[in-house]
């Protein structure tokens, strides 16, 4: 994914959130400024190339109160506008901290 294209489209303001995004941003009190911010000063955390939903990826940056933040998103074409997938605040279980994910369970344990 390309970041950079997905910064530029973020500070033209093209870009929306789908209803899942909109579901967790209120459930953790995360803003849509927090989300923009959180995009702008953030990172390529990991790319999926191979999403059936298209090519996507998980972007880590920090909200505008410091708060680490994931946002999964994907560049919608041919209208070139950022989709954001969903947002979250990145906590145990899933992650260990905002950079590593935390080891799978075996199925067998």
């Amino acid at each position: 994914m390309d970041v950079t294209r997905v910064k530029a489209l973020v500070r033209q303001k093209r870009y929306k959130t789908s209803h899942h995004a909109e579901v967790e941003r209120e459930a953790e009190a995360i803003t849509i400024d927090d989300i923009k911010t959180s995009i702008l000063n953030g990172e390529l955390l990991e790319d999926y190339p191979d999403d059936p939903r298209g090519h996507s990826c998980l972007m880590l940056g920090t909200t505008e109160d410091g708060r680490p933040l994931h946002v999964v998103l994907t560049i919608l074409t041919p209208v070139e506008e950022v989709l954001i997938i969903t947002v979250y605040i990145p906590t145990m279980p899933k992650w260990l901290d905002p950079r590593a994910r935390a080891p799978r369970k075996s199925t067998n344990e």
